[in-house]
Parts: C-alpha cells; sequence; structure tokens
C-alpha cells in the first residue's frame, strides 16, 4: 500500500491555494494579484484572549504571580477591540511602495543592483570593519523538479572591499533573495584580494584582459579623470579604492563575465619595477608637464646592451603591456561643412592669422608681455623722453 506525504509547510500549501501559479501569471491571470497582500486572520491575535475577556492561568498568564496563586476570572469588556483587529487587517491588504533614500539607490532605482548591504558577518573575532557590499545582480532561477514541481531560486552576485586595496566577489543561491545576498556577501568577504594602487588612485598601466567572450581593454588615467566605465567595473573599482581609468567593453556583456575578467586583469598587472626586470631595460616616462623629459621610473639589476636587443623585439611600453592588442576606435568622418568648397576659402583666408591666440599667451607667459622674439637679439634703442 503506497501513501502520499506532503513535505511542503503549511505556508507553501496556503499559497498554492490563494495565489496563481506561474503559467497562469503568464497568461495574464490574476493581474494585480501580487499587490494584494492575503489577510492574516491571526494577526494581532493572542492566545487564550477572545471576544470574552478571560483570564486562563497557564496559558494568558502565568499560574503564580510572585506569592500569589492565580485563579480563573473574567476580566472586564474591551469594547474596541474587535475596531483595532479590523484597522490592522485593512492595513495589510493596501499595498505600500518602500521608500528609499535617492542616495541609497542603486542604477535599477529601487531594486537591489547597485544598492549597498553593509559589511560581511564577522568570522569569530574577527570583525570587517571598514569594508562595504555593493549588490551587482539578483536574478531569479527557475528549477523545475519531478516531485516538486517549477520551484524558483535566487541567485546573487556581490563585491565587497575596503576602499584600500583589499576587495573580493561572490555568489550565493537561495530560495529568499535576502538569503542569497547574505550567502554572496559572506563569501565575498571569505575570499578578498589585494591589489597596489598607483599613487593611490589608479593602475599601474594599461591591460588587456578576457574571458569567455568578454574583452576589456583598460587604460590608466591621470588625477581628476574619474570612472569612465561600466557600471560593474565602476563599483568594484570603487570598492578597491581606484578612482581614475577608463575601460572599454567590447564582445559579450556577460556580467559576470565582466566582473571575472576585471578581477584577473587586476591580478595580473605588474609593477614598473617588475616590467623593468622582465625586458632587463630602464623604464623612461615622458610627462607634457615636465616639457617631455625623459624621466626614469624603474632600472633593472642588469642591462642589456643594444646588441643584445632583438629587432623584432616590442620596445614600446603601451604594445607591450597590452600584448600587442589595439583598442577599435571609430572611424571619424569629416564634419559637415569641412567638404564645401567655402571652407577651403576661409582656411586660406585666415591662414596668416592662425595660431596667432596660442602665440599671445606663450609670449605674455615668457616675457610677461607681447612683444617680438627677435627682442632679446635685437633690443630697441631707448631713448630719454625732453621735456
Amino acid at each position: 500500500m503506497k501513501k502520499l506525504t506532503v513535505t511542503l509547510p503549511a505556508e507553501k500549501l496556503w499559497k498554492s491555494v490563494t495565489s496563481v501559479s506561474n503559467p497562469g501569471a503568464k497568461k495574464g491571470r490574476g493581474r494585480g494579484a501580487g499587490r494584494i497582500r492575503i489577510r492574516d486572520l491571526n494577526r494581532g491575535q493572542m492566545i487564550g484572549v477572545g471576544k470574552i475577556n478571560m483570564l486562563w492561568p497557564g496559558l494568558s498568564a502565568p499560574v503564580i504571580r510572585g506569592r500569589e496563586l492565580l485563579k480563573q476570572q473574567r476580566l472586564p469588556d474591551d469594547p474596541e477591540r474587535m475596531e483595532k483587529l479590523i484597522k490592522l487587517r485593512d492595513s495589510m491588504t493596501k499595498f505600500r511602495r518602500m521608500k528609499l533614500n535617492p542616495i541609497e539607490r542603486g542604477w535599477s532605482g529601487t531594486r537591489m543592483p547597485g544598492r549597498s548591504i553593509g559589511p560581511p558577518d564577522p568570522i569569530g573575532e574577527d570583525e570587517f570593519t571598514g569594508f562595504d557590499t555593493k549588490v551587482l545582480q539578483l536574478r531569479s532561477l527557475l528549477i523545475m523538479k519531478g516531485s516538486l514541481g517549477r520551484t524558483r531560486n535566487y541567485q546573487a552576485m556581490v563585491v565587497t572591499g575596503n576602499k584600500q586595496g583589499l576587495a573580493g566577489f561572490g555568489f550565493g543561491k537561495s530560495k529568499e533573495a535576502f538569503a542569497a545576498l547574505r550567502k554572496a556577501r559572506n563569501r565575498a568577504g571569505q575570499k578578498l584580494m589585494h591589489f597596489e594602487i598607483y599613487n593611490g588612485h589608479t593602475i599601474f598601466h594599461d591591460f588587456y584582459t578576457a574571458f569567455g567572450k568578454t574583452k576589456i581593454y583598460v587604460q590608466k588615467k591621470n588625477e581628476g579623470y574619474g570612472l569612465s566605465c561600466h557600471r560593474a567595473i565602476k563599483e568594484i573599482c570603487k570598492a578597491i579604492g581606484i578612482k581614475d581609468i577608463r575601460a572599454k567593453v567590447e564582445g559579450s556583456h556577460n556580467l559576470q563575465h565582466i566582473v571575472k575578467a576585471f578581477f584577473i586583469g587586476l591580478l595580473q598587472q605588474r609593477t614598473h619595477q617588475q616590467l623593468a626586470e622582465e625586458k632587463k631595460l630602464h623604464l623612461v616616462e615622458y610627462r607634457a608637464e615636465n616639457e617631455f623629459y625623459p624621466k626614469v621610473i624603474a632600472s633593472p639589476t642588469k642591462v642589456r646592451t643594444k646588441e643584445e636587443i632583438q629587432k623584432d623585439e616590442t620596445l614600446d611600453f603601451n604594445q607591450y603591456v597590452m600584448n600587442d592588442r589595439i583598442i577599435l576606435r571609430k572611424k571619424k568622418f569629416p564634419r559637415f561643412y569641412e567638404t564645401m568648397p567655402h571652407y577651403e576659402i576661409f582656411l586660406k583666408k585666415y591662414e596668416k592669422y592662425r595660431n596667432h591666440e596660442t602665440i599671445r599667451k606663450n609670449l605674455k607667459v615668457e616675457y610677461g608681455e607681447v612683444k617680438s622674439f627677435l627682442t632679446d637679439k635685437y633690443p630697441e634703442e631707448k631713448t630719454e623722453e625732453t621735456t
């Protein structure tokens, strides 16, 4: 003889009767049913308390109060009891949208992606002080099972960091959204990675990274440039403490692949001293603010001679760190007026006045006034004024 045993809790069984199934919701049945909350008739009720206000020792009151042994007795009626219960039940059926501070909103509005969920839970005596966790992805997964049918699970991906070089990302799955977020947050705290930050604001060099069909080109930028990149990469940079980069994503925009590829690229970047030791050459920097004067940043322990350098060897720094990869750039088309004949006439007419403003500025900076370049070589004769 076979028996059917029910392993589901009462809450799920009750929900299967009162709510609309997933296929029915897809067909449009029960539209708006998700907003109407089912009245919980037990809300506000207390065990042992009913319409008749009675004192039941051991049920609604203790058996002994101090040294006095309580006995069953009737208390004065509460005329407002039913009105309070009806008001409480009516308030449950009204749909109230969650009010969220605009500062706490992520890139998805009131939904979870982009929002902060605090630091990971402490492990023993170790606490994650200074850490903050940002939600990168929260999605629901429908899994079909033979015994339970279609069940809904939630998958979360988060990144946590202390904005000083420590960061990690983690995944979590659960039947409830907040449980999945908690699992992902704690796993991210257990898988922290350390990244060195150049001058406290950017990466050491440009790099190319890939995961699956996702390709990312990351460029080092000067202080004050900001974060010009994908929103997930921006949250990762904020968690690590990187303030100025530019990143371009090509190929697949799978969010998990973008996060994994960017972390792989950060782990593979090398310091200037490591690059100099690899090539056994001096690493020289040219900057506009130094008037492009060469400045040696790193030197190896042993420097190769000119004869030891091969002819086909890559000596360009950017080309070497990018693994000979080139960023695809859009072709710049001429402006609509540059192809017209009157624009050529304009260029010929104003060619003799070209760069006049720039020359005037340079003269004022160098000499303090607008004068000829030949003034120092052939100074003008100063004549005394006669009165």
